[in-house]
């Protein structure tokens, strides 16, 4: 039944969220929430040594950011450990796990044997099945008795039929000797008794998989449905790595690119729907499913996240999109929009996010309502306002002391103007520009000057006019 999908996001709190692990959540989120099931969040932090309080905040912060929600609270697989003792030690009692009393020079010196002699290494310990009378009183591990015969086969939604021969496979440890759980136990554990039904993952953890189908049928729990994803490459085709550049989610913000179109974006790495490229959340949630993933890497393409942003712009509501560039400025540590400049952006917020493929596009096209009068051009537009273009925004003025403020009116006597001393309106917009905005770059004009109002436009022009 559908309502009875659940599906989790595990990662390890090492560091920020990676971006191949945000793309991981948003496929667990999308399955979910498509099927009205849940999405559980769990934090894998059993490593201590290289567990932080800051990483697990990065990675809430991050999942927060992309808009993928969790039901309940976050699972901390640590504090589950008694739990995962309890079950290594409840598979003893079944006959499905022994204490294996070899050291670690004893493990070793069978593996080099076996090496000499051509063999295995795997390492077949002689404990298993040793007559528990026979036990010394000495530390040792609880390892899973797994089947030495035949196969263990792992039937995945996206890497098919996948079968290990199960004298390929050892007998995992599953309690340490100092009685903490190894990660493979704790996994299946706690997947289990969250409740998870559908397990979405990288497919570097596909060998895992056959390891942990055992300690299901071990303990006989139904076995999840196993979907090993591939991982992105970067554009040149190779494993994502720092050199490939910005790598965790938190980079992706700071970098100015809406949420909308990140999760978009993600979706699209690996996974298709026909030959649709640009798509809501709520498009997302009811087309995604596991048959539309591929098997091969996909290739993070930043010119490709680029045009769905601008996509991603243009469709975005002016209320959301001022929301979510106040985030920006927080994430980037930019001082924050003062009230005036709030209303200023907000009015402008429409001719502000055309054709914008970043926040920081965004702020630089908004300068006009974030400066003050007087208005300092910076070098490039200082070079549009020569004598005689000063000349014509003078004569300029007048004739829009009185007009109605709309657009047309507005194009139809600057036109005029420019006409009178035979220039065409791309000839006097540059000059126009510099003086409403200071800047080369800013909306049209006649947006401004709609955003700006009659009394401001007069002054600005006015200002340019008499200067130099």
């Amino acid at each position: 039944m559908n309502a009875a999908v659940v599906t989790r996001f595990a990662p390890s709190p090492t560091g920020f969220l990676h971006i191949g692990g945000a793309r991981t959540a948003l496929f667990n989120w999308l399955y979910a929430r498509g099927r009205g099931g849940k999405f559980l969040l769990r934090i894998e932090d059993t490593d201590r040594a290289r567990s932080t309080p800051e990483a697990t905040a990065a990675i809430l912060s991050g999942l927060t950011w992309l808009g993928l929600d969790w039901d309940g609270e976050a699972v901390s697989q640590f504090e589950q450990a008694p739990r995962h003792a309890e079950v290594a030690l409840e598979m003893l009692a079944r006959g499905h796990a022994y204490k294996c009393f070899a050291t670690q020079d004893e493990i070793e010196a069978f593996r080099e044997a076996a090496r000499a002699e051509g063999r295995s290494t795997l390492y077949q310990s002689p404990w298993r099945d040793a007559d528990p009378a026979t036990h010394p009183d000495l530390p040792h591990v609880i390892r899973l008795k797994a089947p030495r015969d035949g196969e263990t086969v792992i039937e995945d939604a996206v890497q098919g039929r996948v079968v290990f021969r199960n004298d390929q496979l050892d007998d995992m440890v599953c309690l340490r000797s100092d009685g903490t759980p190894t990660y493979m136990l704790a996994v299946v554990v706690d997947d289990h008794d969250m409740g998870v039904t559908h397990v979405i993952r990288g497919d570097d953890h596909l060998n895992n998989a056959a390891r942990q189908t055992q300690v299901y049928q071990a303990m006989g729990w139904d076995v999840p449905r196993f979907a090993h994803i591939p991982l992105i490459h970067g554009e040149d085709g190779k494993k994502l790595s720092k050199r490939h550049g910005a790598l965790g989610v938190e980079d992706y913000q700071k970098m100015g690119y809406p949420a909308a179109a990140i999760r978009n974006y993600l979706a699209r790495l690996g996974w298709s729907h026909g030959d649709d490229e640009f798509f809501s959340d709520a498009q997302a949630v009811e087309w995604f499913d596991l048959g539309g993933i591929g098997k091969a890497p996909a290739r993070l393409d930043l010119k490709k996240l680029d045009h769905l942003t601008a996509q991603h712009f243009t469709a975005m509501d002016e209320g959301a999109a001022l929301q979510e560039l106040e985030a920006y400025l927080a994430a980037t540590e930019a001082a924050p929009l003062t009230s005036r400049q709030r209303e200023g952006v907000a009015r402008a917020m429409g001719p502000l996010k055309e054709k914008a493929r970043n926040f920081s596009q965004i702020l630089e096209r908004a300068h006009f309502v974030l400066t003050e009068r007087p208005i300092s051009p910076d070098e490039k537009a200082e070079k549009s306002l020569d004598a005689v273009s000063r000349r014509i925004l003078g004569e300029l003025t007048p004739h829009l002391q009185n007009a109605s403020w709309e657009r047309e009116r507005l194009e139809a006597i600057v036109s005029d103007v420019a006409a009178t001393h035979g220039l065409g309106l791309g000839k006097i917009a540059p000059s126009l520009r510099a003086a409403l905005a200071g800047r080369a770059v800013s909306p049209s004009v006649f947006d401004m000057m709609l955003v700006l109002g009659r009394d401001e436009t007069l002054a600005r022009l006015s200002d340019a006019a008499a200067g130099g």
